[in-house]
């Protein structure tokens, strides 16, 4: 990389009314870089000296200070004046287009994560040790720092993404160099902004922006021991072809896109799969890695959960998403809203119906990024809308006549990072969950995190873990300690 010195803008465009929310100008050279991951480095080997105890206080009380940073106002401006003063669900909003009632939801699960993860902290950290040791022997087993953490964090969930891997990093020892964004910058600035204010070192958390070039160079860094990448599979690649190629054996964790089904048996509470599913479909205008994307209903019940689908996702109100009675916001981009929209011409071009009239959402109109909740039926997996991800509020939804070939098209998928079966037999749900390839299998629920499970995909969905006491594992590696004690 060269080493001189250059000054990058960046701009955030609010999807809703394509207008500069946020702009900011920071120099970019690998020399500036090199010094970052050095300031970070440094920080880290004093941050380990404090027990695990006192990270962990720092950890609780870092809870405390996002709960009180996002409930204050700080100063927004558009490019054409200034807005005054927004709330962090307010500046969510304007930065990626989500409804800011459900902003808020973000947040409750960013603490929900953050308290999780602090409270079984120490028993993921501290050290193994065996009651069997012979005498004159003493063995354990520690838990210690990989070192710098780069973690590189999406625009859909920005909070909810950073908080599984940022928080337990820090507290298992690291430092961490990260990465929000174009779409979203402030959220990573108010996220350092609490750690500090909660007594973390100022270089143990760095917050960096960086085009790609500069970007594969911190991956390829030698002051960087693990990268953790949350995006596209196209992005997830980069990121593995980057570190493969850096000196040494550089750890990876990916959590990239998904695909994923749902399959409503013959014996479901149809009334709560349907309100649940089209949560599941459409929520955050379908941006979410773990949306559901294609639903597989028996034929049994198919004509009654295809009506009452489409009544209840016509249900959702489209618009601007700082308005309170909006449900379903714009998409982040115009150039996202037309490969939707492409997506969905090209399945209904080759025979599927599209059972959502166009002029019930007026808003979503071409060269705007309004996008309208679409309802597909006599799809199948010869259509992009049944094999590639979406990524936006549409769904397709297909006929099947047994749990066989359900199971069978639920596989049939590059993805495999979640899925949902619906249905009131315990014994038959845990006779198809094995059967299913996916990280995580919900019964009657779906497109839902907790902290306590490992988050984990199979297939283009990447690898690696976060959460659980499993994710502390992928943060930390093991040392262990082998003692002859008595030398006499």
């Amino acid at each position: 990389m060269s080493s001189s010195f250059d000054l990058h803008v960046q701009t955030t465009i609010s999807p809703h009314n394509g207008q500069a929310y946020h702009v900011e100008t920071y120099p970019v050279s690998s020399d500036l870089l090199d010094r970052t991951l050095e300031t970070a480095a440094q920080s880290q080997k004093e941050w380990i000296k404090n027990t695990l105890n006192e990270r962990i206080a720092k950890g609780r009380k870092f809870i405390e200070k996002f709960s009180v940073l996002a409930n204050r106002e700080v100063p927004a401006t558009y490019d054409h004046g200034p807005l005054g003063h927004h709330n962090l669900a307010e500046e969510l909003c304007n930065q990626m287009g989500r409804p800011v009632d459900q902003c808020w939801g973000e947040f409750r699960g960013f603490l929900q994560r953050a308290t999780y993860m602090v409270d079984i902290a120490e028993s993921c950290l501290s050290d193994t040790t065996f009651s069997d040791n012979q005498p004159g022997f003493s063995r354990s087993i520690k838990r210690v720092p990989l070192g710098v953490i780069f973690v590189i964090a999406p625009w859909n969930y920005p909070y909810l993404v950073m908080i599984n891997s940022v928080l337990p990093a820090l507290i298992a020892g690291n430092a961490v160099i990260l990465k929000p964004s174009p779409q979203t910058p402030l959220t990573a600035v108010r996220f350092k902004e609490a750690l500090n204010n909660a007594g973390f070192p100022t270089d143990l958390i760095q917050v960096v922006h960086l085009s790609p070039p500069l970007t594969r160079y911190v991956v390829q860094h030698k002051l960087v021991d693990f990268v953790v990448f949350t995006g596209s599979v196209a992005g997830g690649k980069a990121i593995e072809t980057a570190a493969v190629a850096a000196d040494g054996f550089k750890g990876v964790g990916l959590e990239l896109g998904g695909k994923d089904p749902a399959y409503v048996r013959a014996d479901a509470n149809l009334k709560d799969a349907v309100v649940q599913l089209v949560d599941g479909a459409m929520y955050n205008a379908g941006q979410s890695c773990c949306a559901v994307e294609r639903i597989y209903v028996h034929e049994s019940v198919y004509d009654n959960f295809v009506n009452d689908y489409v009544n209840e996702t016509k249900k959702l109100i489209l618009g601007d998403p700082t308005n309170k009675q909006t449900t379903i916001g714009p998409v982040i981009s115009i150039a996202s809203a037309e490969r939707i929209r492409q997506q969905v011409s090209s399945a209904v071009q080759t025979g599927a119906k599209a059972l959502i009239p166009e002029n019930l959402y007026p808003k979503a109109e071409p060269g705007t990024a309004f996008v309208a909740p679409q309802v597909l039926v006599d799809v199948n997996h010869t259509m992009d809308v049944m094999k590639e991800e979406t990524f936006g509020p549409i769904i397709g939804i297909q006929k099947v006549s047994s749990d066989a070939e359900a199971i069978e098209l639920m596989n049939d998928s590059e993805y495999g990072l979640t899925a949902s079966i619906w249905t009131k037999s315990l014994d038959d749900f845990s006779t198809l969950a094995d059967q299913v390839q996916a990280g995580t299998i919900f019964l009657n629920r779906c497109d839902s995190l907790d902290p306590a499970l490992a988050w984990t995909g199979i297939k283009n969905s990447g690898r690696g873990v976060s959460l659980s006491k499993f994710g502390y594992d992928q943060l930390t590696r093991a040392k262990s300690i082998n003692m002859r004690t008595n030398t006499a």
